[in-house]
C-alpha cells in the first residue's frame, strides 16, 4: 500500500515512520505546505519521497490529512474531487466542522473521519518520534457515512500504530474532547500567562518551578496554530465547559478567602476521585492484529 501523509508534523510524521516501520505502508508519500518541513521529513527518512499535492492524491491508496482543521476543512472537499477509490481520513481534534465541509461530497464515502488520542507540546517534522501511538485510543466518528472498506482500511492502519478503535458520533467526540482535552490547554495557556504577568523574574521562574509547574504548564508550549483554529471551531462546547471550569475556581476563591480549611479539604478529596478514572486508563500495550488485504481500498 502507498499512504500519503498531508501535513509532516508531530502526527503526520509520527504516523509516517511507524507505518513504514510496521510494515503497513510499502512507500509514504508526503506533502507538506512549508518546503522546509518537506524537505526535512524527505531528508531524515519521516517520508520517502516530499512530492506535490496533485501527485500525492493520484498515487497514495488511503490518504491522511493531518493539518490544522482550519486548513483541513479547506482542504478536504477539494481533495476529495481529486481522488476516485482511494480513502482519505483526518485527524483533527474537532469533527463537526470536518463532517460538515464533506457531508454533501459525492465521494463521502470514501473519507473516515478519525482522532488519534495522542501527542505532545512539540510541532514540525523534528518533534516525530516512533511509538508515540502505542496503547492509545482513536475514535472514528460518523462511520455510517463511509464504504465499509474504508472504515476497514483506517481502522487497520490505527492497528499498525498499535491503538485500540472506538466509533463516535461527530458532535459527541467534540462535546468529550471540550472536557478531557480542550480545557486542559486553555488551563495550561493561563497557567502560563498569569506566571509570566506576575512573576517577572525568568531565573525566578526557573528556579522554583516544581514537577507540578513543569507538568501543568507543559502544554502552554503547544503550537498557537494548531489551537487556536480548535478553540474556534469547538467554541461553543468549550465556553460551555469554561463555564463551569470558571466557576469551580471561584469556589476554590471563595473558601480560600473565607479560610473555610474544611471545605477546601472536600473539593480537594472530590478531585481526588479523578485517580480511580484515571488509573483504571493507564495506557498499555495494544497486540496488532493481522491488517486486512488492501484489493477493495483502492490500491
Amino acid at each position: 500500500m502507498k499512504v500519503g501523509v498531508i501535513g509532516l508534523g508531530l502526527i503526520g510524521g509520527s504516523m509516517s515512520i511507524d507505518l513504514k516501520k510496521r510494515g503497513f505502508a510499502e512507500t509514504v508519500l508526503g506533502y507538506d505546505i512549508d518546503p522546509l518541513h518537506a524537505g526535512v521529513a524527505e531528508k531524515i527518512g519521516i517520508v520517502d519521497r516530499a512530492v506535490d499535492l496533485e501527485t500525492l492524491a493520484a498515487k497514495a491508496d488511503l490518504i491522511v490529512v493531518a493539518v490544522p482543521v482550519d486548513a483541513a476543512v479547506e482542504m478536504l472537499p477539494a481533495l476529495l474531487d481529486k481522488i476516485e477509490k482511494q480513502v482519505v481520513t483526518d485527524v483533527c481534534s474537532t469533527k463537526s466542522s470536518i463532517m460538515n465541509a464533506v457531508r454533501d461530497h459525492p465521494r463521502r464515502s470514501r473519507f473516515v473521519s478519525g482522532h488519534p488520542m495522542a501527542g505532545t507540546e512539540n510541532s514540525g517534522p523534528w518533534a516525530a518520534l516512533s511509538g508515540l501511538f502505542d496503547g492509545r485510543v482513536a475514535i472514528i466518528c460518523d462511520p455510517r457515512g463511509s464504504d465499509p472498506d474504508a472504515v476497514a482500511a483506517v481502522e487497520a492502519l490505527y492497528r499498525a500504530l498499535f491503538m485500540r478503535t472506538i466509533r463516535m458520533e461527530s458532535r459527541t467526540h467534540d462535546e468529550h474532547a471540550a472536557y478531557v482535552s480542550h480545557i486542559s490547554h486553555i488551563s495550561s495557556y493561563a497557567l502560563a500567562l498569569t506566571v509570566l504577568d506576575k512573576e517577572r523574574d525568568e531565573q525566578t521562574i526557573f528556579n522554583l518551578a516544581s514537577g507540578g509547574f513543569s507538568s501543568t504548564a507543559r502544554l502552554a508550549m503547544s503550537s498557537a496554530a494548531m489551537w487556536t483554529p480548535i478553540f474556534l471551531h469547538n467554541s461553543e462546547n468549550i465556553l460551555a465547559v469554561l463555564d463551569v471550569y470558571i466557576e469551580k475556581i471561584m469556589q476554590f476563591k471563595r473558601c480560600i478567602e473565607a479560610k473555610q480549611g474544611k471545605a477546601i479539604g472536600r473539593m480537594i478529596k472530590e478531585a481526588n476521585s479523578i485517580r480511580r478514572i484515571l488509573g483504571s486508563a493507564s495506557p498499555g500495550t495494544v497486540n496488532p492484529a493481522p491488517l486486512p488485504t488492501t484489493e477493495n481500498n483502492g490500491s
